[in-house]
């Protein structure tokens, strides 16, 4: 995952999209601090893809909220 400050991120606007697309994340950094704002990746990633149930595949089933939000890790107990 690569690092680029707001005003080089405008700047190489066009560049930065094109590694995204190619499969690479950008942080977004801001202010002297160089305080992360945002994370810039590729659609297929941000899109949420289903948990496998495993041995219970087949037997058991689960839905999800649309508000429920919780990341895969915290969902398992990673």
């Amino acid at each position: 995952m690569k690092a680029v400050a707001v005003g080089e991120f405008k700047t190489h606007f066009s560049e930065v999209l094109d590694e995204v697309r190619h499969g690479e994340e950008f942080v977004v950094c801001y202010g002297r601090k160089k305080e992360k704002v945002a994370v810039l990746v590729p659609y297929e990633k941000y899109q949420k893809k289903p948990v496998k149930l495993g041995v219970l595949e087949g037997i058991a089933t689960y839905k999800f909220h649309d508000d429920f939000d919780m990341t895969d890790e915290e969902f398992i107990g990673s």
